[in-house]
């Protein structure tokens, strides 16, 4: 069977699907916490543990998806090639520990770790760095600055090398 969609629409289609909810969660986290003085109980209220509905903390500026990508974006410059070479390869490697690590620890339904892996093998490092800046410029700059470079790099290299 076919796919009916070309590949780049599926690309994009899944990087604006990733910056929508991360917009989406800061902004209900927004709502909530503009809410809570208003809505203050009598007594003390008991801290409440995090929730996933809850938004990640800000993104630190120096290492958002946007100052990644322009950091890998610098062909000719070896130290920044260094460092972009550095943190995809840290963000990778952590994530498949963790990937790694849950799988041994945790009980897992049948075929979830799998869903979850990455399948890089005999793939180059410069592959992944010339996919996720590909897949930077699709997102707008705006956006990539409230986007952790962790989740953008793990998104384009799951879009590209998921095993499922």
């Amino acid at each position: 069977m076919q796919r009916n969609v070309p590949h780049s629409i599926a690309r994009t289609a899944t990087g604006l699907l990733m910056v929508a909810a991360l917009g989406l969660a800061s902004l209900a986290n927004a709502q909530t916490a503009a809410q809570a003085p208003s809505q203050a109980p009598a007594t003390s209220p008991q801290p409440q543990p995090p929730t996933l509905s809850q938004a990640a903390p800000p993104v630190d500026p120096t290492f958002s998806a946007y100052s990644l990508a322009q950091t890998c974006k610098l062909k000719n410059d070896n130290v920044a090639q260094g460092q972009c070479v550095g943190a995809i390869r840290g963000i990778i490697h952590g994530y498949q520990y963790g990937v790694l690590f849950l799988g041994q620890r945790a009980s897992l339904p049948p075929n979830e770790t799998q869903r979850v892996s990455l399948c890089l093998r005999n793939t180059q490092v410069s592959s992944i760095v010339d996919e996720f800046v590909a897949d930077a410029a699709q997102v707008n700059e705006d956006s990539l600055k409230h986007t952790p470079a962790e989740v953008a790099v793990l998104g384009s290299v799951h879009m590209h090398h998921g095993c499922n």
